[in-house]
């Protein structure tokens, strides 16, 4: 799930970088929106760009929730979650939303 294996030990890092691969993925369609408005010089820079995108969003969020994203803590992280839902809230539905929370909660679970 999202590159986590669940049988490895997982650390608050894996949980974030978990996250990202989860924004990376629910956010694609609206991402794929910008297409319509944008010229890219390839496919790579309008990656780098989908990618550095979602990474100012985690980034974000980390920070509105006083977490430092170099060195999260487990009991950290759903504070960062809470903000991640009220951000997604805006133009995504209860039900998506609701999955992915409980999936990164899975990881999170496990997290030592």
């Amino acid at each position: 799930m999202y590159g986590v294996d669940l049988s490895e030990k997982i650390t608050p890092i894996i949980v974030r970088d978990a996250i990202i691969v989860c924004f990376k993925q629910a956010h694609k369609e609206i991402l794929d929106m910008m297409d319509e408005y944008a010229e890219w010089k390839s496919d790579k820079e309008r990656d780098k760009f989908r990618d550095l995108e979602i990474e100012l969003i985690i980034r974000n969020a980390f920070k509105e929730a006083g977490v430092d994203f170099n060195n999260p803590k487990k009991e950290d992280i759903i504070k960062v979650l809470d903000n991640l839902v009220k951000f997604a809230s805006q133009f995504r539905k209860p039900g998506i939303i609701r999955k992915h929370y409980g999936e990164i909660k899975q990881i999170l679970d496990k997290c030592e």
